[in-house]
């Protein structure tokens, strides 16, 4: 997750998916990790092109990007969203 201080939509996410998150079964597949939006980017993480909007989900694979939700669509659509792209990248509980 691409956050940055004072993103609205990153507090929003945080308040209604963020605690519940590491519980379910979208995030035992891909658990999250914060990145700041203007910091270097770690090594060995490979992105298709830098984020622009906070907060951007970024699935990954062995350090590369495989998809990539822009935004915070509230948590109604985020959780449809999230699983379709787990579901793509083969990346689900059951593999």
């Amino acid at each position: 997750m691409f956050e940055q201080p004072g993103c609205i939509y990153c507090a929003q996410w945080n308040a209604e998916v963020g605690p519940e998150y590491p519980l379910t079964e979208e995030g035992k597949a891909a658990p999250l990790r914060r990145l700041q939006l203007r910091d270097p980017l770690p090594d060995g993480l490979t992105l298709v092109s830098q984020p622009v909007f906070t907060p951007t989900f970024v699935l990954m694979q062995d350090g590369v990007e495989t998809s990539r939700i822009e935004g915070y669509p509230g948590e109604d659509f985020f959780w449809p969203l999230l699983g379709d792209m787990i579901e793509k990248a083969g990346a689900g509980p059951e593999n």
